[in-house]
């Protein structure tokens, strides 16, 4: 069973996975029965996780809500270190992530809208380099493993500059190799198979490295590098199974 698992999660996409979800996640769910692990999100508990990724990672994927160790962590975040769950806010969700879509949609304090090039669950469809929203029209942006994507990754921060509201934050995860002092890029290389040797995924166009809040703040935005992860018990962590290396960069405009 292990083995199905794995390669279901590693070869069938994950727009297929979030689509039978709830039906995969109720027949995986009798084999991992247990109280080892437990997931913030969804509030459910197994004695561990489904691999997850090209190198089949073991104990991430959540089964029933596809949460990742960077979902977990964002919840958490997001519940003990802002008011999201309370405060009046106006939310632009890009690329909007399984785990969260349909939770931040029935909280009636938000006012949210999901919005991507590609994706079949958003909202308004829209290059994040060319917002189709008014200047100062959001209190919060979310935008998560998304700018690894972009050619012009500038002009994408500078978007998500002008939308924010001025005092209002943004969290912009990105995948980050912190043994790199300088993040990696290099435009000309557009073969997928060579992406991938090189940036760590087909469609990814740069590896980021400990320069990331740096390259954010010439957005003009001001960056903190939270290691939120670390108030927690290594006991936690492991039963949240949260990354320990992974920072939340939080992103405020003056």
């Amino acid at each position: 069973m292990r083995q199905f698992i794995k390669f279901i999660v590693k070869n069938i996409p994950r727009p297929v996975l979030i689509k039978f979800s709830s039906v995969f996640g109720k027949i995986v769910s009798i084999f991992y029965t247990g109280n080892k692990v437990e997931c913030p999100v969804c509030g459910k508990h197994y004695r561990k996780f489904l691999p997850y990724g090209v190198q089949g990672g073991d104990n991430r994927l959540c089964p029933s809500c596809l949460s990742l160790e960077r979902h977990r962590l964002i919840w958490l975040y997001l519940k003990k270190k802002t008011g999201f769950f309370t405060d009046k806010l106006s939310v632009l969700h890009i690329a909007p992530e399984q785990p969260f879509i349909k939770r931040f949609e029935k909280m009636p304090n938000l006012e949210y809208i999901t919005a991507d090039l590609e994706s079949p669950i958003a909202k308004v469809k829209m290059d994040i380099k060319d917002m189709p929203f008014e200047d100062n029209s959001f209190d919060v942006l979310l935008c998560n493993h998304v700018l690894e994507h972009i050619d012009d990754e500038l002009k994408a921060t500078k978007e998500i500059y002008r939308v924010l509201k001025p005092g209002a934050w943004a969290i912009l995860q990105v995948p980050l190799d912190s043994s790199l002092e300088r993040t990696y890029e290099d435009l000309s290389i557009t073969d997928p198979k060579e992406r991938e040797k090189h940036f760590g995924q087909y469609d990814h166009v740069r590896l980021y490295g400990r320069d990331y809040p740096e390259r954010l703040q010439k957005s003009g935005l001001i960056v903190k590098a939270d290691d939120f992860v670390n108030t927690f018990s290594k006991e936690e962590i492991e039963r949240y199974r949260l990354d320990k290396e992974e920072k939340i960069y939080f992103c405020q405009k003056p």
